[in-house]
This record gives structure tokens, sequence and C-alpha cells, in this order.
């Protein structure tokens, strides 16, 4: 029997001169209005051009980096569920969820017409699609409303809530519809109506109780072990302790049939009860930064360099659907709430779409090209580019035009 060795120093090599790109990326970016995410995009297919010229990726640095970006994409999700203010959320869910159940149907009707009507895509990829959709990434603006000192007034902290609303029912539609679509594919001679339901209802079951044991965990065990291990050890260790559960409830959900993303949003949200937990979050903060660019990256690698011309027709038509389903969506409802400026300004900071957007679009391309074909999702990979982008340009031009205050409407 032939040992096989990993050529480690070569693997180390090509790892951290990715890592010095990333920050040569980042500062790039700071410059600009253009996300950091966009530049981690761009770098990703960069590297997958070089390496179809040259090959200098072998399958175990493509291994590799892979699970770097596994390692991305929980502690990507995990912040996310980390900065969930759920007391705060459920305080305005009144408000909040009437807008956001506009946005979910609006916009994810609005995906799915354009992929399988206008597209002739087929329905399971334009279920993802539209899902995709659903998600939006306030992040991306919330720094703009922040440098125009607006996230505190009224129409910012609607903002902030529905968003939130977004990313959790985003994710929660993404693990079912995952869950069908792996039914589906391991029962090929069942009809969908003999599946679906029962997928639904072992799904349903299956989250209540992951559910249930993150409650109990939060409730019960979270600010033991946290004051344990902040009284033993000084920082960093107690986060680094926190992001060690937070690996292992990723872990259990991706076990138990979900996926590592809702785990470690779950895992986040676990922890985003305790006032304490959040404050270490510059712990958290080095972490984030190394292994987060890797996810984007991976996104960007995953791009078929063939299909970049055919994406561009799909992208455009899905951009299309992107911002009208959002503009729309959050628009209309908040404008006949408290006014026609709010409606614009809130709709166009929903229109981004990034994280989850594309965690969804890189399962689905995991599935398979009958899921998520490439030029698929070299187009979504372009609307989330051509949203983070044009998002901030017309939120900062609005927030300047119409100065946020505590009685704006």
């Amino acid at each position: 029997m032939v040992e096989y060795e990993l050529n480690y120093p070569y693997l180390i090599m090509i790892t951290g001169g990715i890592i010095i790109l990333t920050m040569f990326v980042k500062s790039g970016t700071e410059r600009t209005s253009v996300p950091s995410l966009v530049g981690f995009l761009l770098l990703g297919l960069l590297l997958r051009l070089a390496d179809t010229q040259w090959a200098f990726l072998g399958p175990d640095c493509k291994e590799i980096l892979g699970f770097l970006a596994e390692l991305g994409l929980v502690t990507l999700l995990f912040r996310v569920g980390l900065e969930s203010n759920l007391d705060g959320l459920l305080s305005q869910l009144r408000r909040a969820s009437v807008i956001w159940s506009a946005d979910v149907i609006v916009s994810g009707l609005t995906g799915f017409a354009s992929a399988f009507y206008l597209l002739g895509l087929t329905w399971v990829t334009s279920l993802i699609v539209a899902t995709a959709l659903t998600a939006t990434s306030v992040g991306i603006c919330v720094s703009v409303w922040e440098e125009n000192n607006a996230l505190k007034s009224s129409n910012g902290e609607l903002l902030m809530d529905v968003a939130e609303l977004d990313d959790i029912s985003a994710v929660v539609l993404m693990a079912m519809l995952f869950s069908v679509l792996a039914a589906l594919k391991g029962n090929a001679e069942t009809h969908w109506v003999q599946v679906l339901p029962k997928t639904i209802a072992a799904f349903l079951v299956k989250l209540l109780l992951f559910g249930g044991f993150c409650f109990l965990f939060s409730r019960f065990v979270e600010r033991p072990v946290t004051d344990y291990f902040k009284n033993l050890k000084s920082p960093p260790d107690p986060m680094l302790v926190m992001v060690g559960i937070s690996f292992m409830i990723a872990a259990l959900a991706a076990l138990l049939g979900f996926s590592l993303a809702i785990g470690a949003f779950f895992a986040g949200l676990v922890f985003s009860r305790d006032p304490r937990a959040v404050k270490m979050e510059n712990s958290f903060l080095p972490l984030y930064e190394l292994f987060t660019p890797f996810f984007f990256i991976g996104i960007g690698l995953a791009i078929d360099p063939g299909t970049i011309m055919s994406a561009l027709g799909l992208g455009t038509v899905l951009l299309m659907a992107a911002v009208a389903g959002k503009f729309i969506a959050d628009g209309i409802p908040i404008w006949r709430m408290t006014g026609l400026k709010s409606g614009v300004l809130i709709g166009a900071s929903m229109v981004p779409r990034a994280e989850i957007a594309m965690v969804i679009m890189h399962r689905g391309l995991g599935l398979g090209h009958w899921a998520v074909p490439a030029q698929v999702y070299g187009a979504m990979v372009m609307v989330s580019t051509a949203t983070c982008i044009l998002s901030p340009v017309m939120v900062h031009a609005l927030l300047k035009r119409w100065p946020q205050g505590e009685a704006f409407s």
C-alpha cells in the first residue's frame, strides 16, 4: 500500500498568500464604497481563472480551501446570530411583522416568477433562487446609516427589525427547502405529494427539538459556562470557548440534517441573549476577519469561467427582480405606515443580497446541476455584487437629501 503524503509547505504557502491578499483587498475596498465581500468574490474568481491557466491549485489545496470556507461560513452566520437582538425584535414584532410578511412573500414570488416564467428555469432552481432573494444584507447599508447618524432614528430601528426577521426567515426557509429537495432526490420514484408532508413534518419536529435544545442551553447553561471561563481566564479565552461551543452546535445541526449555516446562526442566537457575551464580540473579530473571507473566496472559486457570458443575461433579469422585489415589498407598506420618504429609504436599504443569499446558492450548487446550474450560480453572484455596490450609493444620496431625525417620516 502506497502512502500518500500531503505537501504541507506548499499548502501553507498558498494559504498564507491568500490571507495576505485578503488584507490588501479589504484595505482597498475600505477606501471606496464597495463592500469587502465583493472584493473577496472577485479574488476567488481571479484565483479560479489563474488556476485554469496554470493549474497551481491541486486537489489537496482545493480541499483545504473548502474546509476554510466552511469555517468561514460558520463564523459568518455565528456573528449574524450573535448580533441579532431578539428581545428588541420581539418588542417591535407587531409593527415589523407586517412589513416582513409582505417582504418575504413579494420578493420570493418575484424571484420565482422571474426565474421560472421569464428565464424558463426548472421549478427546483426557481425555488432556490426565490428563497435566496427573500434574504437581505442590511449590514451593507448599515455603515451608510451610521455615517449619517441615522441608525438610531425610528426609520433606522425599523430597518434593523425587518432585516433581522428577514435573516431568521431566510435561514429557516433554506433549511426546510433543502430538506425537501434531499428527500425528493432520494425518492425519485415517489411523487412529491407523498414525500412533501412527511418531510416537512419531520423537519418541523427536528427544528423544534433543535430549537428547544438551543433555548434550554441559552437559558440554563450559557451564563454559567461564560462566567466560569471568564473568571478562570482573561480574554480572549472566554470568547474562544464560545466559538468552540458554536462550532459544536453547528456540527450538531448538520448531523441532524439541517446545515452548518443554520446551526451557526442558532449558536449565535444562543449567546445573543447575554449582553456579556455580545460585549466579547471584539475578541471574536480577529477569527471573523481570518475565516470569513475564505467563504466568499470559495464562492468565487466555484464560478465556472465558461459560464460568465451566459450568466450576464440571466443575471440582468434576476437583478431587476431582486431590486423590484425588495423595493416594492418593503417600500409600499412602509410608505402607507410612515410616509413616502421612509418607504423609499428603507426599500432601497433592503435591496443588497450578500451573506445568506449566497449561502443558499452555494448550498444549491453543492446539490448538483439539477438544482443550481453553473450559469445560474454565476448570475446570482452578479446579483449579489451589483446590489452590494449600487444600494449603498443610492442610500447615501437619499440620506443626504432626507436627513434622519427622531420624528422623521
